[in-house]
């Protein structure tokens, strides 16, 4: 189970994430949990400022058990004090958060309609039930008013799933809390006809068969080459990288994973591609290929996720970086 400070992270990071009414998102999320927050962890705005009913208030309530009235009531009461003192404006919406949900006295009372549920609040704040205990001068004509200008049918309870679904949009933050990877998707195919970031790579191939043929082969004249299927191969595995790249560049937008890989990928293809005995082109790409495909890269955090061609591919991102030339 998440402590109180992770269940706190998780609502900021859900609530940047949520889909409002029209498609919108919040402008601004911030995360006020701790002392001086007003009873208010995360205030999320409509809009850049912050105004009467133009944001949502987030109140993480962290128990191991679901929410009863006896802890809800008292933050309800900060809650209307902090109106009454102007500390900010009346919000829109108040989200319990909580892990075990809200309890069953408190979502019958929630239930019951916004009248019932105002009428129980007050008859425990001014009889001093459980957790309202010495709280009844508190209760002056500012806090009424405050109270009697708020809905509460607005009071209403934020589903720990609802948040989970928010919070795995946001990828990076939901692998970081939970250590779980969305499954890699489908790559992209590979076009027929090359692509612009493709050339370093097969301009090296057609340096190595050229090498090989003894005369000048060109991307007009491999098809219906002997070499049109082995090029085709391996731009097959330079698509498979690339789709790897791409899952790691969105799982993990702010690390260098995929870089990180090919490095593991250059070390352990290197003294195969250095051999004295390998004298051609064909000869290093083939061999670097087939060690490729044989490396363990466990350490690697995108291990998981590799697919046949990815390691095979990785020797193409290499070539294309300026770390491996076929012909020497």
């Amino acid at each position: 189970m998440l402590n109180p400070d992770q269940w706190e992270d998780l609502i900021l990071a859900a609530a940047r994430k949520r889909d409002l009414p029209g498609g919108h998102h919040y402008a601004v999320v911030k995360r006020l949990g701790g002392a001086g927050d007003g009873g208010r962890d995360i205030e999320a705005r409509f809009g850049k400022e912050l105004v009467r009913d133009g944001w949502d208030l987030y109140q993480a309530k962290h128990y191991a058990q679901g929410l009863t009235p006896s802890n809800a009531f008292p933050e309800m009461a900060k809650f209307f004090k902090q109106l009454a003192l102007r500390t900010y404006p009346r919000p829109s919406y108040y989200y319990f958060c909580c892990p075990r949900a809200v309890g069953n006295d408190l979502h019958n009372m929630m239930a019951s309609g916004a009248a019932a549920f105002k009428a129980k609040f007050l008859d425990a704040w001014k009889n001093e039930h459980t957790g309202m205990k010495g709280r009844a001068n508190e209760l002056t004509q500012d806090v009424q008013t405050a109270i009697d200008d708020f809905d509460f049918g607005r009071f209403t309870e934020c589903a720990a799933h609802d948040l989970l679904v928010w919070h795995s949009l946001d990828r990076d933050a939901h692998h970081d809390l939970f250590g779980i990877v969305p499954k890699r998707g489908d790559d992209d195919p590979m076009p027929v006809q090359p692509a612009g970031h493709e050339d370093k790579y097969l301009d090296e191939l057609l340096r190595a068969y050229t090498e090989h043929k003894a005369s000048p082969v060109t991307r007009v004249n491999v098809p219906g080459s002997d070499y049109e299927e082995h090029l085709t191969a391996q731009r097959q595995t330079f698509y498979c990288a690339e789709g790897l790249q791409r899952f790691s560049r969105d799982i993990y937008p702010h690390e260098q994973e995929f870089e990180r890989l090919l490095d593991m990928v250059y070390a352990g293809i290197r003294p195969t591609v250095a051999q004295l005995r390998l004298k051609t082109g064909m000869d290093r790409v083939d061999a670097a290929v087939d060690k490729a495909s044989t490396l363990q890269v466990q350490e690697s955090r995108l291990s998981p996720q590799l697919r046949g061609g990815d390691l095979p591919g990785t020797c193409h991102h290499l070539v294309n970086g300026g770390r491996l030339k076929w012909v020497k």
